[in-house]
């Protein structure tokens, strides 16, 4: 306030200075009128120089005056927990501070990247607190270019250290072998649906349909037997249908796609794109479909196709689905019972068969093989080759009583003065933590049962590993997938049955089908569908009507007594 006082006054008397100089001229010839203007704007100009001089020397001088106290801390936060953290633990401080929430608008961690303004905020500020997990690999390059070389650090991973846990892959658990944080197969808002060129599946391709009539492909329906629900024979039945198709090459250039029908005929049109088309399915999953229509309409080839490769933006396609239809998009047959699939043309039997398992190589790394080791596992053990920390370490009560601490100490390393204030802060939130804590321990022991099962992603290991409950869920909590296979739903209804759980439960979010269809093939089609919130979309609007760490933690112990009856 000091200092924007005294730069108000002193602009203030710039302009009177200015006005006075403009009076100058008393009524001389047109020339001397002339001049005597020239001289006042030299003088005008001289006299604003000095002032603007003066303003920012004052300005300088009035923020090393102003007391420490009075200065404004600017702290940036990425994820909810960590912003009602530090706001908790600033306590009274926290209005004079600035205090950023990233991640505020419901945008999921997983998928969020830094604005320009975020990017800014970040480098100019004390104190940046995140996660730290693969979704943050954007921090480093920011962090690399701070402005702020004081500024303190806070990688929730770093602070929890040894107790941090990798993601697993447990029984009956879909799961990506590329593992990435991309928006394949994925849980997307339709909204972020990219259009496409049809460039992105351009090359030639081959069916998979020929290589399941002659038998190519039976060591990959073997294989899904050995974890899965039905045999050998029940998959080759299940993707013979599915594959069906009577084109068994495709070739995709300049625009124009050619199809080879199985008695050798060649059909060729250029396809124009007419835009996406969201695909709900019945397993609860949706897919972009990307539709394009024939330009020539009467050059046998198929008029309206659509393609769906479990991509949802501009890329190049590995392998994709293609349906058609001579009369319109609505026509297209079963589109659930019958999806033709079609992979790079240059690859061995062998090589599609790798590619159906699940960890096939990529057209240019047939060298590569060692590099691709089967991951389904029968005991549920993690990629060796691909351990990926569970970021999730907030919905541990255990865990945020640690990061806390951490925050406080920071906070008193920051603002030197009131360090005694934020350990006291701390100390009080941790005997708030540490009674919830005992709420959730007294809970799981009064509860009949002990499992949780999720048709949906599962966030919470760190939650049930502090209480020993066990889990079964349709995806990883940091998974990209969206589409529960056939023998995902078939495993965790057999499970419902089988342990007698009154509840399926799923995460925040709208979309529960998988849930609900998981629900709808067990025995008695009754369980609850209850939800526990990972607040991994918790938005400003929220924080302004009361939501807190703590509230939403005690809302989640509501919800696991009842989960657990």
């Amino acid at each position: 306030m000091r200092k924007t006082k005294l730069m108000a006054g002193l602009l203030s008397a710039v302009m009177t200075v200015g006005c006075f100089a403009g009076c100058g001229s008393t009524g001389a010839d047109s020339s001397q009128s002339s001049k005597t203007a020239e001289t006042t704007e030299v003088a005008e100009a001289k006299n604003q120089e000095d002032s603007s001089a003066a303003v920012k020397a004052t300005a300088t001088e009035a923020e090393a005056d102003t007391p420490a106290e009075d200065k404004q801390m600017k702290i940036v936060t990425t994820i909810f927990p960590e912003y009602d953290w530090v706001k908790t633990i600033l306590g009274d401080k926290a209005s004079n501070t600035e205090l950023t929430l990233l991640l505020d608008n419901g945008v999921d961690l997983h998928s969020y990247q830094p604005t320009a303004e975020d990017m800014v905020k970040i480098s100019e500020c004390d104190m940046f607190v995140y996660v730290g997990g693969e979704s943050d690999e954007w921090v480093e390059d920011v962090l690399a270019s701070a402005e702020n070389e004081d500024m303190v650090v806070i990688n929730l991973l770093d602070v929890l250290g040894d107790s941090v846990k990798n993601e697993e892959i447990i029984e009956g658990m879909e799961h990506e072998h590329d593992h990435e944080h991309s928006k394949e197969v994925s849980t997307f808002e339709d909204s972020e649906v990219q259009d496409r060129e049809l460039s992105d599946w351009e090359g030639d391709w081959q069916s998979a349909y020929p290589l399941v009539l002659d038998g190519s492909l039976d060591e990959a329906w073997e294989h899904k037997a050995e974890d899965g629900d039905m045999t050998a024979a029940e998959y080759k039945d299940y993707y013979t249908k599915g594959y069906k198709t009577d084109y068994t090459a495709i070739s995709i250039h300049d625009n124009k796609i050619s199809f080879t029908d199985d008695k050798g005929n060649v059909t060729e049109s250029a396809y124009k794109y007419n835009g996406f088309y969201i695909q709900n399915w019945s397993t609860g999953t949706k897919a972009a479909m990307y539709r394009f229509e024939a330009e020539d309409k009467e050059s046998g080839a198929p008029i309206y196709i659509e393609f769906n490769d479990h991509i949802i933006e501009p890329a190049d396609a590995e392998h994709f689905h293609i349906r058609m239809s001579n009369e319109s998009y609505d026509a297209i047959v079963d589109p659930e019972g019958n999806w033709p699939t079609f992979f790079d043309a240059s690859l061995s039997p062998e090589g599609v068969c790798e590619e159906v398992i699940g960890h096939g190589q990529h057209k240019d790394d047939e060298d590569e093989d060692d590099e691709h080791e089967d991951a389904d596992h029968e005991d549920g053990d993690e990629h060796e080759h691909e351990e990926e920390k569970d970021e999730h370490v907030w919905l541990s009560l255990k865990n945020a009583d640690v990061i806390c601490a951490n925050i406080a100490v920071e906070l008193g390393n920051i603002d030197t003065a009131n360090k005694d204030l934020y350990m006291s802060n701390y100390s009080a939130y941790k005997e708030q933590l540490k009674s919830l804590d005992a709420e959730y321990k007294a809970a799981v022991d009064a509860g009949k049962n002990k499992t949780l099962l999720f048709g949906d992603r599962f966030p919470f290991r760190y939650l049930v590993d502090d209480y020993g409950l066990d889990y079964f869920a349709a995806f990883t909590g940091c998974s990209a997938e969206s589409e529960a296979s056939f023998e995902t739903i078939v495993f965790l209804s057999g499970k419902v049955d089988e342990l007698g759980l009154s509840a399926i439960m799923t995460i925040e979010g709208a979309n529960h089908k998988i849930a609900e269809t998981v629900r709808d093939n067990t025995t008695s089609k009754d369980q609850k569908i209850l939800t526990m919130n990972s607040m991994q979309s918790t938005t400003s609007e929220d924080i302004a009507n009361g939501t807190t760490y703590l509230s939403v933690m005690t809302s989640n112990l509501d919800v696991l007594k009842e989960a657990l009856q």
